[in-house]
């Protein structure tokens, strides 16, 4: 109890040192917690597209009945065919019109001569796409394009692996810049406390009753770091949530896992008092030695 009372009583002798401490603790957690909500949100949006494995061949204009039937036909004998959806040029103008139906500026000057009849198929086994693209990919006097799965998963594994890397980047920055950001601050509590400290060990403290209180010090900037920083980005996540998971839709972006964000504040929490030990740690043994 008295070794916490001596960390309060550092705290408040030196609060502005303290706040500028804390302030980036906190902020170096936010970063972290929004790279962790908006990894787990791509991750989801991958593993929706991964598990929705869909073609869609995209035919030229002026194709003879027989010819849309047999291509149907050659299509159903691929295996783990689930689905082969084909839209004409009027379903594709009804799918047009109700995907901009609160923008009539869009529709007015569409009719269905200008969009393309398709095959949407879709199948249990990614595999099968590439063999269907393949033999498709050169058809080129019935097939005007061809959109696959697999150009979309890989656009997004891009993004995923980039957004990774570029947050690993940055929260090592910033955590470095944390680190010794409390680090150098408990140096100079030391050293504004040298005499104090000689004082204590003349009296009989052993070095670690005097070490004690910086290092709790470090934690309590780490835990509490760790703690407002999630809970910045928790809130701020939760006030847009909604209209992140429309621009996604049908995939939920941000979901309400409390279990997963409890799990993710507890790390934080545990990683944050590790971070200001270990930094208290290092200033204490630069700045005291007996």
């Amino acid at each position: 109890m008295t070794t916490i009372k001596t960390t309060w009583h550092h705290l408040r002798r030196s609060p502005f040192q303290s706040l500028i401490a804390l302030l980036v603790m906190i902020f170096s957690f936010f970063v972290v917690s929004f790279f962790i909500i908006i990894n787990s949100g791509l991750s989801r949006v991958l593993t929706y597209f991964e598990t929705k494995p869909e073609i869609t061949i995209f035919l030229k204009d002026g194709l003879d009945q027989t010819v849309i039937n047999n291509l149907q036909k050659e299509l159903t004998t691929y295996p783990n065919i689930k689905e082969i959806k084909f839209i004409s040029k009027d379903k594709a103008l009804e799918i047009y019109k109700q995907e901009n139906k609160d923008n009539p500026m869009l529709t007015e000057m569409v009719t269905a001569s200008i969009l393309p009849a398709s095959f949407e198929v879709t199948v249990s086994d990614p595999k099968t796409l590439e063999k269907i693209y393949q033999n498709y990919a050169t058809r080129t006097d019935i097939v005007d394009e061809i959109i696959y799965q697999k150009d979309i998963i890989n656009s997004l594994l891009d993004w995923t692996n980039a957004t990774r890397k570029t947050g690993l980047v940055i929260i090592s920055i910033i955590g470095l810049i944390s680190f010794f950001t409390i680090s150098t601050i408990i140096g100079m509590k030391i050293t504004n406390r040298k005499d104090e400290i000689k004082i204590s060990r003349l009296l009989g403290a052993s070095n670690f009753y005097v070490k004690k209180p910086f290092l709790l010090e470090g934690m309590f900037y780490g835990i509490c770091g760790g703690f407002f920083g999630f809970g910045l980005s928790f809130i701020l996540a939760f006030i847009f949530r909604s209209s992140i998971n429309s621009f996604f839709q049908p995939v939920i972006f941000i979901d309400a896992n409390l279990n997963f964000y409890g799990l993710v504040l507890l790390s934080e929490i545990f990683l944050g008092s590790f971070i200001g030990l270990l930094a208290s740690w290092i200033g204490v043994k630069r700045y005291i030695k007996f």
